[in-house]
């Protein structure tokens, strides 16, 4: 290989590695820092949580546990949770990241503009999780065990997942909630509670 087709490999490579999507601790995110885009979900109660410039250059996150977000009942079935909210691209990035207990009736809610295939990993986690798969209409389409240090992350096998909700390990056996089951919160659907027009 010639000096020069080794430097056009290596900007290809690195394009690639730009163009990725990253995720950690069941969250999704990109390099490009977390812009706010129009098509962002909105936030209920229009808080804005602060954000600090103490962010990952490489993966996105903060590099500390984020403070607490704001919460939502949720319902899975007949079982009520607590869920933290993470909206913005920062939030969605840390996630649960460096914290170090989650209670039995808690949970993170993850709240993408539009569906897709999403992959959540456990860098800098140290709580295992189940992470529920959710689609745009708020049906569980599959859970994933997502143990504490995992780097190589779980992908969902449906391309049609709109909403993430990290519980912790073993919350769906526990409580006797299986896939098909709709999510709901205190405002309604996930699209009626996220995406208000």
């Amino acid at each position: 290989m010639t000096i020069k087709t080794k430097k056009i490999a290596g900007v290809i490579a690195g394009l690639l590695l730009a163009g990725l999507t990253f995720n950690g601790c069941g969250n999704q995110a990109t390099a490009t820092g977390g812009q706010v885009t129009n098509s962002s979900p909105v936030l209920p109660g229009g808080t804005k949580p602060a954000v600090t410039n103490e962010i990952d250059p490489f993966f996105g996150h903060l590099t500390h546990a984020q403070p607490k977000l704001p919460t939502v009942k949720v319902w899975l079935g007949s079982e009520e949770l607590t869920a933290e909210m993470a909206l913005r691209p920062i939030e969605i990035a840390t996630g649960m990241m460096y914290r170090t207990n989650l209670l039995e009736n808690e949970a993170m809610i993850f709240v993408f503009p539009d569906a897709g295939p999403r992959s959540f990993y456990m860098r800098n986690c140290t709580v295992p999780l189940t992470a529920a798969y959710i689609n745009p209409d708020g049906v569980i389409e599959e859970f994933a065990k997502l143990d504490p240090g995992n780097t190589i992350g779980v992908p969902s096998k449906s391309w049609n997942i709109q909403y993430v909700l990290e519980l912790p390990q073993g919350w769906p056996e526990r409580h006797n909630v299986r896939t098909g089951a709709v999510v709901r919160t205190e405002r309604g659907t996930l699209r009626e509670t996220f995406f208000k027009r």
